[in-house]
């Protein structure tokens, strides 16, 4: 067992495969087996999935990589810029973009209905009491759209150049990395607003 534990591949293809048994599982046991409710619960569960990878590593540069970089050594900082940053910016935008793609399709197996009245905060069709959860719903589906967004237009370029996989000089790679500190930090703002809605959402509304 802790050969198995020891490789990080191996433990997440277990991890994996568990979890495989336990939505097969999940299907049989299901009133409607593996109905439309089912294919819905497999895409939220990816939702979940890559949106705490998303965020676990958004919150890890802002409470941890970016706060404690200044205090860094010079001599030992490459470790980070060259070895740690870009795998975590690797695993953090396509997080990013599966997390989204998840999303898109939890909406999209709900109905064309359900997906006009999050997007349009609740005013596809005329907006009618009761369509409150589809804009509070529909504010952080759009936040969290932003925050992708941000992550490829911004974040990713701008750290390309800060952290020399793209080649510019000083005065650039240090505008850059100012910019994808602020990218990060606006992800981190509309973080919290965003899971606010996202959960309180799912436990009221449903």
């Amino acid at each position: 067992m802790a050969n198995l534990l020891s490789n990080f591949r191996n433990t997440l293809i277990l991890s994996l495969l568990l979890a495989g048994v336990m939505i097969f599982a999940f299907g049989r046991a299901a009133p409607g087996g593996f109905d439309l409710s089912f294919w819905q619960a497999v895409a939220r569960w990816s939702h979940v999935g890559f949106g705490i990878l998303w965020i676990g590593l958004l919150y890890y540069f802002n409470f941890v990589q970016i706060r404690m970089m200044p205090s860094i050594p010079a001599e030992l900082k490459p470790a980070i810029t060259k070895h740690i940053a870009p795998e975590a910016l690797f695993w953090f935008r396509w997080s990013a973009l599966l997390t989204v793609i998840a999303g898109v399709a939890v909406m999209g197996l709900r109905g064309h209905a359900y997906s006009a009245e999050v997007l349009s905060l609740g005013f596809a069709g005329g907006l009618v009491d009761g369509d409150q959860g589809y804009a509070l719903l529909g504010v952080g589906v759009w936040l969290a759209i932003i925050m992708f967004l941000n992550v490829w237009g911004l974040i990713w370029p701008n750290q390309k150049r800060a952290l020399g996989i793209v080649v510019v000089d000083d005065e650039k790679k240090a505008k850059a990395a100012r910019v994808a500190m602020l990218g990060s930090r606006t992800n981190l703002l509309l973080s919290l607003p965003m899971l606010t809605s996202m959960a309180m959402y799912q436990t009221l509304f449903g």
